[in-house]
């Protein structure tokens, strides 16, 4: 039976038009599905040789001034045309509506601004805790891919229990954990291995309810943050947002 994402998702994904979840997702759907590895791998193999022959030509930059010169006299001509003298009456409300959306506007603005900037806080802490993690002998307290023993490292030194999960089938081997700081308290850190780069997870409890992935970067890494089951987790590492965005989805199944 033919795989029905070959013709539809597939090509997304190849031309990156996927967000970083759908990415990862059907990054965990290649690894079950060898129609559409291979199908992946014609369509690499295609663009390559079609890259190495250069069979493409450059636009002539007289044809680019044409069509700009066409856009600019089709907005002159359209502005030309003036307003029915029967429809003046009706500017001032719109204009009072348009003040109105735009008070609304700013007030919606304001309120996700307040909530972006302590994210963005929070991001900021686990990305420089991350890079303190990156100096020798920094990265880990328990040295472990075993999770029956990295997890009950823990109890004790932290007021909660953090999820330790071994995801080395999935690309993603635990290599063991430590404790941290972020933003005043002790927190949980889970590191993990991918394709020779390092996955700092943070842990902590929240009492917030759950909510879904929200990603970023700062000083080139990617960081991606969620809450669930009481737990808030921000992972950070210089490996792609689909990579973090696919460790997600692993904690979250």
């Amino acid at each position: 039976m033919a795989c029905d994402r070959t013709d539809t998702i597939l090509h997304a994904y190849f031309d990156n038009e996927l967000d970083p979840l759908g990415a990862a997702d059907f990054a965990l759907h290649l690894a079950q599905c060898p129609e559409c590895t291979e199908a992946l791998a014609s369509l690499r193999s295609l663009r390559s040789s079609l890259s190495s022959r250069q069979l493409y030509e450059k636009t002539p930059s007289s044809f680019r001034r044409k069509v700009l010169a066409a856009v600019h006299a089709a907005g002159t001509s359209s502005i030309e045309r003036a307003v029915p003298p029967a429809q003046f009456a009706w500017r001032e409300l719109a204009v009072a509506a348009a003040f109105l959306l735009l008070a609304y506007i700013g007030w919606h603005v304001a309120s996700v601004f307040r909530s972006s900037s302590q994210q963005q806080v929070l991001a900021a802490e686990v990305v420089d805790a991350h890079l303190r993690s990156l100096q020798p002998g920094h990265l880990t307290d328990v040295l472990s891919t075993d999770q029956h023993t990295v997890k009950p490292w823990f109890a004790g030194k932290v007021d909660f229990a953090p999820p330790v999960h071994d995801f080395a089938e999935e690309g993603f081997p635990l290599e063991g954990g430590r404790l941290d700081v972020v933003h005043g308290r002790s927190t949980a850190v889970l590191v993990y291995g991918r394709h020779k780069h390092l996955v700092n997870i943070f842990i902590w409890p929240t009492d917030q309810g759950d909510a879904g992935p929200q990603f970023g970067s700062l000083q080139g890494y990617q960081w991606i943050s969620w809450r669930q089951n009481g737990m808030e987790f921000y992972a950070v590492s210089d490996v792609s947002a689909a990579d973090l965005a696919l460790v997600q989805k692993l904690f979250a199944r």
